[in-house]
């Protein structure tokens, strides 16, 4: 009955692993070329850091977690 478990759970686990790589390189690939030039790459990078200060707060204010 229970023969090829964990088989099984290891190809879902290696789907979800390259399905998520997929996602992550379809993302960030167009902003590849944004990092070849010194301006273009702080702005971007600092628009990215701003993204996850913002979320981060966000989330701790919404779920109660501590006070800023």
């Amino acid at each position: 009955m229970f023969d090829g478990f964990w088989d099984n759970i290891l190809r879902y686990f290696r789907y979800f692993i390259t399905t998520l790589l997929g996602v992550l390189l379809n993302t960030f690939a167009p902003l590849a070329p944004l990092f070849k030039n010194p301006v273009t790459s702080i702005a971007v990078f600092g628009l990215i850091l701003g993204s996850l200060v913002f979320v981060t707060l966000t989330l701790r204010a919404m779920l109660g977690l501590s006070t800023v």
